[in-house]
C-alpha cells in the first residue's frame, strides 16, 4: 500500500524517543537469546501497565507505541520491545506534559501541525474503514478476471544458439549443421556464452522483448525444429539460433496475484471516493498557475 494510505506515526508528529528506550544496544539483543514465548493469551486493552502522574498508561496505548514505533525496536527481541515501547510512551507522556505545562500547545505553528496531522489520521481511519475494509473477495476475482480477458495472448519459445565472434564461424557452424551435426554438441564445444558450454546453448523459455532486437526477431521467425540459415549478428556477436518449441504464455495463477489485485481494487475505490468528495466539495485556488497545475494532476488521476 502506498505511503497515502498509511497512518501518520509518531515520529511523524515530531515525538522523539528517549534515550532510555533506546540504551538496549543491538549487542544486548544479540547476547540475550530469549526462549520461544507461548502464545500469548488475549489481554484486556484496558488493563493499567503504568500510571504517569496519576494517569493510566494502558494496554492499548502500550500497543499503539509498539505499532508506531516498530522500526526503531525491529532489532530487538519481542520481550524487550515491549519494555522499550513502554519506556518510550512514558517519556513522550512526561515531555508532552510539560510542554503544555510551557504552553506549547498554544503556539500557531504547533496547533496547525497538529489540526494537519488529525486530518492525516482521519485521512488515513476513512481509507481503512471505508475502502480497505469494504474490499470483497468477488471483487478480487473480478479484477483479476478482468485483467485477464484484457490481456491479449503473447507466444514465448524455447530455444537454443550457440555464439561466436565472427561470422565465418558462424558460417562454418551452419554448414556442419546442414550435414546433420547435432546443434546441442556444437554448442558446448564453439559457444562462448558461458552458460551454454554445459548445456548445449540452452537459453529456456522467453517472450518477446526479453532479447536484443536482432536476436529476437530472428528467433520468432522460425519454425519449430529449425535453425537460422544465416548467421544472426548482435552486440554480442554472431549468433546460430535453433528453434526448440513454442507456446502460448500461461496467465499467472489466481493466488499467486491476489495481492496485486487487492491492492488495485483499492486504488480504484479510493480514487473514486476521492473524485465523489471532491465534486461535492467547494475548492477555490485564487492562483492561476497553481490552479492548472493541481487541475492538470487530478486528471492525470
Amino acid at each position: 500500500m502506498s505511503l497515502l494510505f498509511r497512518r501518520a506515526s509518531l515520529a511523524s508528529l515530531g515525538l522523539a524517543v528517549g534515550l532510555s528506550a533506546l540504551c538496549l544496544s543491538p549487542l544486548m539483543a544479540q547476547e540475550t537469546a530469549p526462549a520461544q514465548p507461548a502464545p500469548a493469551a488475549p489481554v484486556d486493552p484496558n488493563t493499567v501497565v503504568a500510571t504517569v502522574n496519576g494517569q493510566p498508561l494502558t494496554e492499548a496505548d502500550l500497543v499503539l507505541a509498539e505499532g508506531e514505533l516498530s522500526q526503531q525496536f525491529a532489532q530487538l527481541p519481542a520481550e524487550q520491545r515491549r519494555a522499550a515501547a513502554l519506556s518510550a510512551a512514558i517519556e513522550i507522556r512526561v515531555m508532552a506534559a510539560k510542554a503544555v505545562s510551557t504552553g506549547l500547545d498554544k503556539d500557531p505553528d504547533f496547533q496547525r501541525r497538529m489540526a494537519f496531522l488529525q486530518q492525516r489520521a482521519l485521512h488515513g481511519e476513512m481509507v481503512e474503514k471505508g475502502v480497505v475494509d469494504k474490499v470483497t473477495d468477488a471483487e478480487i476475482r473480478a479484477r483479476y478476471d478482468q485483467e485477464i480477458a484484457n490481456t491479449p495472448p503473447v507466444n514465448e519459445v524455447h530455444a537454443r544458439h550457440i555464439l561466436v565472434k565472427t561470422k565465418e564461424e558462424a558460417e562454418a557452424i551452419i554448414k556442419q549443421l546442414d550435414g546433420g551435426a547435432d546443434f546441442q554438441k556444437l554448442a558446448n564445444e564453439h559457444t562462448s556464452d558461458p552458460s551454454g558450454k554445459t548445456s548445449g546453448g540452452d537459453l529456456g523459455w522467453f517472450g518477446p522483448g526479453q532479447m536484443v532486437p536482432e536476436f529476437d526477431k530472428a528467433a520468432f521467425a522460425l519454425e519449430v525444429g529449425k535453425y537460422t540459415e544465416q548467421p544472426v549478428q548482435s552486440q554480442f556477436g554472431w549468433h546460430v539460433i535453433k528453434l526448440e518449441d513454442k507456446r502460448t504464455k500461461q496467465p499467472p495463477a489466481f493466488d499467486d496475484v491476489k495481492d496485486q489485485a487487492k491492492q488495485a481494487v483499492i486504488r480504484d475505490k479510493y480514487f473514486a471516493l476521492v473524485k465523489s468528495l471532491r465534486a461535492d466539495a467547494k475548492v477555490e485556488i485564487p492562483d492561476a498557475n497553481l490552479k492548472k497545475a493541481v487541475d492538470t494532476m487530478e486528471s492525470a488521476k
